[in-house]
């Protein structure tokens, strides 16, 4: 099989296999030697070259400079696939561009996207997506974050944390308490300028796969009323709406790591000699070979169905993400661990491919919806549908 026979299947059509294999290519050249120890300087140059490249167009709609006239699930996943393969923190760059863009396209005023969705095309604007909070991650209803009504601006007041981007960002989609009714129906969405006054960067937060993350605070911020995304009540439902696009994407990226785990695992297999054989010549790394290959496939078919409904179909597809992602990246970690464990030693190196993918992998099965998030989304849907 060729490195992308499994865009050849019927989920997608020429232009996206067009867009990976030069995507592969751009991303062979542009991802040797980036500098994971400075997380910040790092993103903001691929930001650049991803908007100077014109991969950044795949983030928002035509009518603002994007590649077509809505945001493309399939192209989006394809992306990140491609991008994870290489580098982690080009995928996040990828990623983050879309997912904090995302609200503006789905619920911003015609004004507010034109202001600044051309500029996250060309790469000239970082944005972020900050939702979670301190006491308010899987339980979006706990959000203490509030904004009121002061006339002709919203002042906000409180926290969020593990905020993607954060510190790095010139404009953040920040989700807020209002007030028109109790739990998630109260909550808003709008567009906050880095250095606005009142908005501050509390905490850098370090992680084990290096990212640009941030605490937020916001201290008698005031944000002009047509910074609000849609109608004021509504934010909830439009960051589950962003979530439904860019969910099957986090399942893409996931893809991206276990390919290339699977490639350096079948690489290394067959170089290491041992016992007066190769490595690959053992049965026990046959099998481990064999498990790591259907977990892929299996994960591969989840997240490109769940991108081809959306596309194609235009169905709702909160479930089909959901477990697109649940799979993808329970699957991906299983994959990236027997990789490592098949270098033995060379494994947990500082600096190998694998030991790299092993602290990739494990904030996706966390961030945008915990596998226990998505299972309770799956099963309340099925629930649902069936009438209970």
């Amino acid at each position: 099989m060729t490195r992308l026979a499994h865009l050849e299947l019927p989920f997608f059509d020429d232009a996206h296999r067009d867009l990976a294999r030069a995507l592969d290519v751009w991303a062979g050249v542009a991802c040797q030697g980036l500098d994971h120890g400075d997380a910040d300087a790092t993103c903001r140059r691929l930001v650049a070259a991803l908007g100077e490249a014109g991969v950044l167009r795949h983030c928002v709609p035509a009518a603002h400079g994007g590649m077509r006239d809505a945001l493309d699930s399939r192209s989006l996943v394809v992306c990140r696939e491609t991008l994870a393969r290489h580098d982690g923190l080009a995928d996040f760059a990828f990623a983050m561009q879309g997912l904090g863009s995302g609200p503006i396209t789905l619920a911003g005023s015609s004004t507010l996207q034109q202001a600044i969705l051309p500029r996250v095309a060309r790469g000239d604007c970082i944005t972020a997506f900050a939702l979670s909070e301190p006491e308010a991650g899987s339980d979006v209803a706990a959000m203490r974050c509030a904004a009121r009504d002061d006339g002709d601006v919203w002042v906000l007041d409180g926290e969020k944390t593990w905020i993607s981007n954060g510190g790095i960002a010139d404009v953040y989609c920040v989700f807020a308490r209002t007030g028109e009714q109790p739990g998630t129906r109260g909550i808003s969405a709008f567009v906050v300028d880095a250095g606005t006054p009142g908005f501050e960067i509390a905490e850098r937060i370090d992680v084990m796969a290096p990212h640009p993350l941030a605490r937020l605070r916001f201290d008698g911020c005031r944000v002009p009323k047509d910074r609000l995304l849609g109608q004021a009540g509504e934010g909830f439902k439009l960051a589950m709406r962003t979530l439904d696009i860019f969910r099957s994407s986090v399942a893409a990226a996931a893809l991206g790591f276990a390919r290339r785990a699977l490639d350096e695992a079948l690489a290394y297999a067959q170089s290491r000699p041992m016992a007066g054989q190769r490595l690959a010549d053992f049965q026990l790394t046959q099998a481990a070979l064999g498990d790591m290959a259907a977990d892929i496939d299996a994960a591969a078919l989840l997240t490109y169905r769940a991108a081809w409904l959306r596309d194609v179909q235009g169905v709702r597809t909160t479930r089909e993400a959901a477990m697109a992602k649940m799979v993808a990246t329970e699957h991906a970690q299983r994959v990236i661990d027997r990789a490592l464990q098949m270098h033995g030693g060379l494994g947990v190196k500082i600096g190998t491919a694998v030991e790299s993918l092993y602290r990739e992998i494990r904030a996706l099965r966390i961030y945008e919806g915990a596998t226990e998030v998505q299972r309770l989304i799956i099963g309340r849907d099925l629930l649902s549908a069936s009438g209970r």
